[in-house]
């Protein structure tokens, strides 16, 4: 693959990058360097790509890396005593009134469920290419499809009872 064509790749996939480090981050800024800083790795590491086949998610595999290492980084920076129970990159979501229940009802999904189903249901990846993206087996990403499924319903359902 040219630096050319991976040029391309990038700019017809901007928007899927965007929602992937979005679920992984969830604070804009963050998330633009997540993207930013996965398409200049992808350039300098273009020669580490075996298959031009598979390069949209080696793509996604660099971002989600760059978003677990941008994580790191904020967890590591905030003081002890101010480390709120969850992680920093993870914002209140009820403060974000412009997203669908359904993207509330994703983010409050643990990460080892949330990225697989982001993958599948949005992004529209399969299941071998979740696996290799993750760098899981496949019967792992079928369960946690399932339990991140399951979850959603409860999820949505107790908020229909409120």
């Amino acid at each position: 693959m040219t630096k050319e064509d991976l040029g391309h790749l990038i700019i017809a996939s901007t928007d899927s990058l965007y929602r992937i480090s979005k679920s992984i981050l969830r604070n804009e800024t963050d998330c633009e360097d997540a993207v930013s800083e996965a398409i200049v790795k992808s350039f300098d590491k273009i020669n580490t790509l075996q298959h031009a086949s598979y390069a949209k998610t080696w793509l996604v595999r660099i971002l989600i890396n760059e978003c677990h290492n941008i994580g790191r980084r904020l967890k590591r920076v905030t003081p002890v005593e101010k480390m709120p129970d969850q992680p920093v990159w993870k914002e209140n979501l009820s403060d974000e009134a412009d997203y669908s229940e359904l993207y509330h009802a994703m983010m409050q999904l643990d990460d080892k469920y949330r990225i697989p189903v982001e993958l599948y249901y949005i992004e529209g990846y399969k299941i071998h290419e979740i696996t290799d993206i993750l760098n899981r087996s496949e019967g792992t990403i079928k369960s946690q499809l399932a339990r991140g499924r399951q979850q959603l319903r409860k999820y949505l359902e107790s908020e229909a009872a409120q």
